[in-house]
């Protein structure tokens, strides 16, 4: 018999519609229940590709005497984290101020008026890790709801006040300072691990939005930031983390090498790391960087697209009731597949196997010999070994094909479609792939028809079901995203529809204190109205509007937009500074308003093969501080205003440049182009 979950779309929700437990999706129905039978709420926060989550799911909501305790004592609901990001983050403070840590599964128990005053993570279903059972947290907590309620009120409303104060206080503005950003890159160049790449501990994170940001001084002439941040995805590429049969990356590492990840692959992680492999060979030309980019991406399109042009969330850690079997090999598993002897043993040197293994007496594929020691080992000129590990990567992959898969998140988040999409447009224009625009197009298109009806965009998308109000971060992605589609493709659809959803996002996400809500100004009420400035896993919101503001100024001469993003930037330079890796995504927008922003307008043509060769040269290189328009003369409705007032020169296809607003002498040859911008 299924619980009340059986109606809700989220893969996540789904996973627990056979519980025992008598959940509820968070709404009007559960919490009118909960002041009606005058019980606290239980509320337990996961994603579907969480292995933790699953493992409470497995040993608590499963079992039918937790499930009858739970039922008798409180109104229990069930909320995936990635399509309500504003409850997450909301009671994960909760949890923070209560324990000193979160995570997930979120445990958190709240007055029947949503007011937290217990929490934690996951909790194991008899004493261990230093740690009560479940069944006695309920118990404990039925029983003080009986005995102590007035207590347990009290702590509720003096988390609410903690949680509140913290969302109402604004940093102190001053004006943006160039030093801001030098001291973060210090920073980070002191606390880089040059053994093993990357920065922290285990577990260790990929950190693309600091890789980006130090990418982008690289750009700039910083060789320090560029090597720091090639060396650290030179290690993260060579295998563990990088799936170097199938292509894309694990969430994190468990250990300091990169060698044994946690296996689930997040569509956000492989957006934002192929688009810094992609600036990484173009700033170095080193190959290897565009070869990880297109793998990734072509994962993407292989394993994680649906046929209408959505992306999906993620694929598990886990099949079979293990983490990571889909994904490692055994020595003799190997030998058998490749029918070769001289295959199997490059292979094998080149991965270091062994029948013992690195990983639980099986092997997390990694490259332990590079392309020159194998070149010289067996022969093989030192060019053709990429391909030849490439031929026998797709044996291995046609093999895995075989077996059991792990369970994918296929529902469509719009930020997360963004991050991606900007990806492949980025990578469609600077390497010519028109396969990566289409699927561009086509992802946007999707979005537009099936997730914005009518007056506002919406959260998250399954199976022809579009839920949930979209959340700032979903609002200021998708504009960066269309922005990049539209100097890939120069339609000015693209453009318009950014432009009306930049004012979408000013109308009704606007702080007026400063910044920016979480949520629209018409969501439903919530114990705050969030607004979390701090990057995650995927950008801030308020980080991306910064960001976009800055671009939709640039294309058209806002300088409201320009002041807004300048304001937003303001408050935060002290936490940049201190904490630069919390604040990657803030530190790019930083670093891109204090640039010089290069303004090109081409027009003439698109037929014309002289209007293409100015397109191409402006994108023969990574330009992060430029914005391009394009379109016929005069320009197509809808296009850019930096279009406007540009006559053709000699009735030929014709270029402007601009910035700190001086313009240039327009010019008609690729070549003078290339003085102008170079």
């Amino acid at each position: 018999m299924t619980n009340r979950l059986a109606k809700q779309s989220s893969p996540y929700l789904l996973q627990h519609k056979d519980n025992p437990v008598d959940w509820y999706p968070w709404g009007e129905e559960a919490l009118v229940e909960a002041k009606k039978s005058d019980k606290p709420i239980f509320l337990s926060i996961g994603y579907a590709a969480c292995h933790w989550c699953h493992v409470m799911e497995h040993e608590s909501f499963e079992d039918k005497e937790t499930a009858e305790i739970m039922n008798r004592n409180f109104i229990n609901i069930k909320v995936d984290r990635e399509e309500r990001p504003d409850l997450d983050g909301i009671y994960m403070d909760a949890v923070v101020s209560l324990t000193g840590q979160g995570g997930w599964p979120m445990s958190v128990f709240l007055t029947p008026g949503k007011q937290p005053f217990y929490g934690g993570t996951y909790f194991p279903p008899v004493r261990r890790y230093n740690m009560p059972s479940f069944k006695e947290v309920l118990l404990s907590i039925a029983k003080a709801w009986e005995e102590n309620r007035e207590g347990l009120v009290k702590s509720g409303e003096e988390i609410t006040e903690h949680i509140l104060a913290k969302s109402l206080s604004p940093e102190d503005s001053r004006p943006i300072d160039p030093e801001t950003i030098d001291q973060a890159a210090l920073t980070l160049t002191q606390n880089y691990d040059w053994r093993n790449g990357g920065w922290g501990n285990a577990p260790k994170f990929p950190q693309p939005m600091i890789i980006q940001f130090l990418l982008s001084r690289g750009s700039e002439g910083d060789k320090l930031a560029l090597d720091i941040a090639t060396h650290a995805l030179g290690a993260m590429a060579k295998g563990g983390m990088y799936d170097v049969v199938g292509g894309g990356f694990a969430r994190y590492s468990v250990d300091d090498e990169w060698l044994v990840p946690h296996f689930e692959k997040m569509l956000y992680d492989n957006a934002q790391l192929a688009r810094v492999y992609l600036h990484a060979y173009l700033l170095t030309g080193n190959n290897f960087f565009r070869h990880i980019c297109e793998e990734t991406l072509d994962f993407v399109v292989r394993e994680m697209t649906h046929s209408q042009g959505g992306f999906f969330s993620s694929l598990d850690a886990d099949s079979e009731g293990e983490e990571g079997k889909f994904y490692i090999w055994s020595h003799d598993e190997i030998e058998s597949i490749f029918k070769d002897q001289k295959d199997f043993q490059l292979f094998k040197a080149a991965y270091a196997l062994t029948r013992k293994g690195n990983f639980e007496g099986r092997t997390i594929l990694r490259r332990a010999v590079d392309d020159k020691q194998l070149s010289k080992q067996f022969k093989i000129p030192v060019e053709q070994i990429p391909e030849k590990l490439k031929e026998l990567h797709n044996i291995l992959l046609l093999e895995r094909g075989a077996r059991v898969r792990p369970g994918t998140d296929n529902k469509v988040l719009v930020s997360w479609n963004a991050l991606m999409s900007i990806a492949f447009a980025e990578a469609a224009r600077y390497l010519k792939r028109p396969d990566y625009l289409a699927i561009a197009q086509k992802n946007a298109r999707f979005l537009i028809d099936e997730l914005h009806p009518e007056d506002r965009l919406l959260r998250s998308w399954r199976e022809g079901v579009a839920n949930h109000n979209a959340y700032l971060e979903d609002y200021a992605a998708f504009i960066l995203a269309l922005l990049e589609l539209y100097q890939s493709d120069q339609n000015p659809f693209w453009f318009q529809t950014s432009e009306n959803l930049t004012k979408d996002l000013i109308t009704h996400f606007q702080d007026h204190e400063g910044g920016f809500f979480d949520t629209r100004n018409d969501h439903e009420e919530l114990l705050t109205r969030p607004k979390d400035v701090q990057d995650n896993a995927v950008p801030s919101g308020n980080a991306l509007a910064a960001l976009a503001l800055l671009k939709h100024s640039a294309f058209t001469g806002n300088a409201e937009y320009y002041e807004l993003a300048i304001k937003l930037l303001s408050t935060l330079q002290e936490a940049m500074k201190k904490y630069p890796t919390a604040f990657g995504k803030w530190l790019y927008a930083l670093f891109f308003a204090f640039q010089a922003i290069e303004e090109i307008a081409i027009l003439g043509d698109m037929q014309d093969t002289k209007t293409q060769d100015l397109i191409e040269t402006v994108w023969s290189q990574l330009r992060p501080f430029t914005v391009v328009a394009v379109s016929k003369s005069p320009p197509l409705k809808g296009s850019p205003p930096l279009l406007n007032n540009r006559p053709l020169l000699d009735n030929k296809p014709t270029a402007y440049v601009c910035n700190n607003f001086i313009c240039k002498k327009p010019v008609n040859s690729p070549e003078e182009l290339g003085v102008l911008i170079n």
